[in-house]
């Protein structure tokens, strides 16, 4: 067996710690897999002297020192798990750089610069690996990178973050508001102490980017994705959605398409939407993760799985490292970054979606007729209507009726305008909820 290969751990928390117990449980069989044993020879923490668990390993390992522990001679793979853009962002430009492996789990500084990462990659010719930066243990960027590179991906949509799942999911079970749903994801562990990267769409959006860079060799970065939350999900939403024969998720949707001029672009989104129960998304409840791949040889792919928590993004993270580690045995690297198509990011307002619309309205003769005037003015096509009454309205008025329509396909831009000039009818009391529709409902 050949000499082993030496780890440097950046980070020691939820995952980083994971991380450490199946390299010490699963030692016997990691040295098998890769032909050398894997051993730490450094781990970097913020704080020296913090209670570990019982951890199986030395003490003398931990350092605060992070990038002294990369420069260092005896050091053949770095592990990333601590996150954050800086100063993850220099430790790892100089482990790549010095040619040293890499395997990070780090998605907001892929998504926010993944180019420096692959450039200083490609300088010191090292190895790159981030399969546990999104959907935890899923198998999921690998395949997109490696098994599906003969072919050619057409769109992406997923469920990837589990605390909005989770959320969605319960809220559609019992009828709870967000509030309270959101109160059950913190007592049970789902949600963090400040959930704002989840519910506002920030996480999700990180991990629509590295999806799209991987499916159309393409540079997307999070600032590319337009972005909604589901703080705005409401009990009736749930309710109207149930009554449609859909559930509302928190998608991720990257798909290639066409500008005005014929050049082919992607877009790129994450924004609550109403799907019919017949999608295979439907049905990912609780906190799991799921990704839908469209692929013109392929056809359709479904990952699913544990997207997040210590174990399984460990797991990811491991199964990076014996891949590196391999590499390094074999005197090879991986295939480099694949940006070569290169594709515009075309704007949120060109996307073609369909919205689902709430309105409060006044109810007298004519009402439905000027409504309708502004879809047809704004070239929106109307696919279905529904009337009844709001149950009130303004106190003892008695003359509000609720509109609920649901479009045919149109540019975002353009049904945006049609709910904008909407809100400013006299007759409409007000726009209640709007919610994009995907799939066939």
């Amino acid at each position: 067996m050949s000499s082993p290969v030496r780890l440097a751990l950046l980070g020691c928390g939820t995952v980083g710690s994971e991380v450490v117990r199946l390299l010490h449980e699963q030692s016997a069989d990691l040295a098998a897999r890769i032909g050398a044993p894997l051993e730490i020879v450094g781990i970097a923490v913020r704080r020296l002297g913090r209670d570990r668990g019982g951890l199986p390993v030395d003490e003398a390992l931990f350092t605060t020192d992070a990038l002294g522990l990369i420069k260092r001679d005896d050091v053949d793979v770095v592990i990333e798990v601590v996150g954050g853009i800086e100063p993850a962002r220099g430790w790892l430009v100089e482990a790549l750089r010095a040619g040293k492996s890499v395997v990070t789990a780090n998605k907001a500084l892929l998504a926010e610069d993944g180019a420096a990462l692959h450039d200083a990659a490609a300088e010191g010719r090292a190895d790159l690996y981030y399969e546990a930066s999104v959907a935890g243990a899923i198998p999921l960027l690998r395949p997109l990178r490696e098994s599906l590179h003969g072919d050619r991906v057409n769109r992406v949509t997923g469920i990837v973050n589990g605390t909005t799942n989770f959320i969605l999911s319960a809220m559609d079970a019992t009828g709870a508001g967000f509030a309270e749903a959101l109160e059950e994801a913190t007592e049970l562990g789902y949600a963090e102490a400040d959930p704002t990267a989840d519910v506002e769409g920030f996480d999700a959006a990180a991990k629509a980017a590295i999806l799209a860079s991987l499916a159309f060799h393409t540079r997307v970065t999070a600032a590319d994705v337009h972005r909604e939350g589901i703080t705005e999900v409401t009990a009736a939403d749930v309710a109207s959605a149930k009554a449609m024969g859909c559930t509302i998720k928190l998608l991720c949707i990257a798909a290639r398409g066409r500008d005005a001029t014929g050049a082919e672009t992607v877009s790129v989104r994450v924004h609550p939407a109403m799907i019919p129960l017949t999608h295979p998304l439907a049905g990912v409840g609780d906190a799991f993760n799921a990704v839908f791949v469209e692929a013109e040889a392929a056809g359709q792919l479904m990952f699913y799985g544990r997207g997040a928590g210590g174990a399984p993004t460990a797991s990811a993270v491991l199964g990076d490292v014996v891949a590196v580690a391999r590499n390094r045995l074999a005197g090879v690297r991986a295939a480099s970054e694949s940006a070569y198509a290169d594709l515009a990011v075309r704007p949120m307002g060109e996307a073609l979606t369909r919205y689902h619309i709430s309105l409060d309205v006044a109810d007298r003769p004519g009402v439905l007729a000027s409504v309708a005037g502004v879809f047809a003015r704004h070239d929106v096509s109307i696919a279905t209507v529904r009337q009844g009454s709001t149950g009130g309205g303004r106190p003892g008025s008695g003359d509000d009726a609720e509109l609920v329509i649901v479009t045919h396909v149109a540019p975002d831009a353009a049904l945006a305008a049609t709910v904008g000039e909407l809100r400013g009818l006299d007759i409409v009391r007000s726009v209640t909820s709007v919610l994009r529709v995907e799939g066939e409902a």
